[in-house]
C-alpha cells in the first residue's frame, strides 16, 4: 500500500490522482479497452444496419439483438473462472495478458471489417466480451490495493467518469466513420487502441495476489454459485451488488428506449439519439466528480437514498417532456439537432437527462466503493466477479421489461418512463430496509464514514 506524506497538505481534488503512476497508467488502460470495445461493438452494428443491405429489417432486428448478447454472455460464463484467477496470480501481468489478447482479437476484427465477414465480426464480438469479463474482476480489485483508503471514493470516480466517456467517445467514434467514407479506417483505429491500450498497461506496478494457493475451481456453474455465496457473507456487501445491479437495470432501460423515443415521440432524426447518450454519459461523469467532492474525506452513504430521489424526480419530469414540439413543426420532417436544441421541449428533455445521469453517478460510485472497502481481500476479484453475473442479469432483465411492458402489454413510453422513475423510490426503500446505514447516512449528512 502507498504510504502517506504527512508534510504535505492533502489535496482532496480526484484529479490529483492522474499524478500517481500507482493510478494513472491503469485508468488510462482501462479507459482505451473501454473505448476500444464500443468502436469495435458499434461499427458492428451499424455495419448490419446500414451497410449490409440484402438483409431485411426483420434480419437486421435480430442481429443487432444477437450482438449485443453475445457481449453480454461471456459475463455470465467466464466471470467466476476470472474472479479465482485475478486473486490467485499477479494483477498487473494478468492485465498485460489480457491487453495482448486484445491486440490478437482486434487484428481478427481488423481482416473481418475488411471482408465484411458478419460471422467471423460476430464470433470476434463473443470473444471480445469475454476478454472483457477476464478484465472485469481486475478493475475494481486492484484498486484498494494501488489507492489509499481515503482516496478510494476519489478513484472510483474517476474510473466511472473514464468509463461512460470512453463509452460515449467510443461510440461516437464509430457514428461519425459510418456517416463518410472513412469508415475503412476502423480496422486500423481497433487494432491502434489495442496497442495503445496494451502500452499503458506497462506501467501498471504490481499487485500481489492476496490468495496465491487457491485452487481453481473450473466447474463454471458450481463456482459462480460460490462467487455469489462469498458476496453473501457480508450483507452490507450483497445489498450494495444488488443496488449497482439496480443501476444497470435503469442505465440499459433508458438507453434502449432511446432510438425509438426520439424517433417516435421526440420526432427527431437519428443523430439527437448520440446527443441524447452525450448528454447522458456527461450527466455520469460530471455526478461521478461531484460525488468524489461530497466524498472528499470520508465515504458518503446517505448520497446514495438521496440519489434513488433525484432518479425518480428527473425521471417522471422526463415523462412529461415530449408534448408536441410545435405547431408550426411539420411531423413528417424529423428535426436536425439545431432545429433540436432551439425547442424549449428539447432543452427540457436534455435537463433531465442530464440531470438522470448526475444521480447515476451519485448513486454507483459510494456502491462500489462500499464492496471494496468491506469484501474480504482474500478473495475480493471473486465478489467483483459475483457483481458482474448479477449486474448481467439485471441488464438482461432490463430487456425483458421494456419488451413486455412496451411490447407485449403495448404501454406508452409516458407510462414506461414513469413506471421506472418510481421503481427507483422501491430501490431505495428496499436498500435502506436492508441497510441502515444508507438511511443514517441520510439523516445524519456528511457524518456517515465506513
Amino acid at each position: 500500500m502507498p504510504v502517506s506524506s504527512q508534510s504535505k497538505p492533502a489535496n482532496h481534488s480526484p484529479f490529483s490522482l492522474f499524478r500517481s503512476l500507482r493510478f494513472r497508467p491503469f485508468f488510462f488502460t482501462q479507459f482505451l479497452g473501454a473505448f476500444n470495445d464500443n468502436l469495435y461493438k458499434n461499427s458492428l452494428i451499424l455495419m448490419i444496419t446500414f451497410q449490409l443491405l440484402h438483409l431485411d429489417q426483420g434480419t437486421i432486428n435480430q442481429l443487432v439483438n444477437l450482438a449485443a448478447l453475445l457481449f453480454i454472455l461471456p459475463f455470465f460464463l467466464f466471470s467466476a473462472l476470472a474472479g479465482q484467477l485475478a486473486d490467485k496470480y499477479e494483477k498487473s501481468r494478468l492485465i498485460r495478458i489480457i491487453k495482448l489478447i486484445e491486440i490478437g482479437l482486434m487484428t481478427g476484427g481488423a481482416f473481418a471489417f475488411w471482408q465484411q465477414s458478419l460471422t467471423s465480426l460476430l464470433f470476434l464480438l463473443f470473444l471480445l466480451g469475454s476478454q472483457s469479463s477476464f478484465f472485469g474482476p481486475i478493475k475494481y480489485s486492484i484498486i484498494p490495493q494501488h489507492i489509499e483508503p481515503q482516496k478510494l471514493v476519489q478513484a472510483n470516480a474517476l474510473i466511472e467518469m473514464g468509463t461512460f466517456v470512453s463509452i460515449l467517445l467510443g461510440t461516437l467514434a464509430a457514428l461519425a466513420s459510418q456517416s463518410s467514407a472513412e469508415h475503412l479506417l476502423i480496422p486500423f483505429a481497433i487494432i491502434l487502441f489495442a496497442v495503445l491500450g496494451w502500452v499503458a498497461s506497462l506501467k501498471i506496478p504490481p499487485a500481489q495476489p492476496p490468495n496465491p494457493t487457491l485452487q481453481i475451481n473450473w466447474n463454471l456453474f458450481q463456482q459462480s454459485l460460490k462467487c455469489i455465496q462469498y458476496a453473501r457473507e457480508d450483507k452490507s456487501v450483497f445489498i450494495a451488488i444488488i443496488g449497482i445491479s439496480w443501476f444497470w437495470f435503469i442505465g440499459v432501460s433508458y438507453l434502449t428506449q432511446f432510438p425509438n423515443f426520439c424517433k417516435t415521440h421526440l420526432q427527431a432524426e437519428a443523430a439527437v439519439v448520440s446527443l441524447l447518450l452525450a448528454v447522458f454519459s456527461i450527466g455520469i461523469a460530471i455526478g461521478s466528480l461531484l460525488c468524489a467532492r461530497l466524498c472528499a474525506k470520508k465515504l458518503e452513504l446517505g448520497l446514495v437514498p438521496v440519489a434513488c430521489l433525484g432518479l425518480m424526480t428527473f425521471g417522471l419530469d422526463l415523462s412529461f417532456a415530449y408534448t408536441p414540439v410545435s405547431p408550426t413543426v411539420n411531423p413528417a420532417i424529423p428535426l436536425s439537432i439545431s432545429n433540436f436544441l432551439n425547442q424549449l421541449q428539447g432543452l427540457h428533455v436534455l435537463l433531465d437527462i442530464m440531470l438522470i445521469g448526475l444521480f447515476g453517478g451519485l448513486y454507483i460510485v459510494p456502491l462500489y466503493t462500499l464492496v471494496q472497502q468491506r469484501a474480504e481481500p482474500n478473495y475480493l476479484s471473486q465478489v467483483i466477479a459475483s457483481n458482474n453475473i448479477i449486474n448481467s442479469l439485471f441488464m438482461v432483465a432490463a430487456a425483458g421489461f421494456g419488451l413486455l411492458l412496451l411490447g407485449k402489454i403495448e404501454m406508452s413510453m409516458a407510462e414506461f418512463f414513469q413506471i421506472l422513475a418510481l421503481s427507483n423510490i422501491a430501490a431505495g426503500t428496499y436498500l435502506c430496509h436492508q441497510n441502515p446505514e444508507f438511511m443514517q447516512g441520510l439523516m445524519n449528512p456528511f457524518r456517515q464514514q465506513i
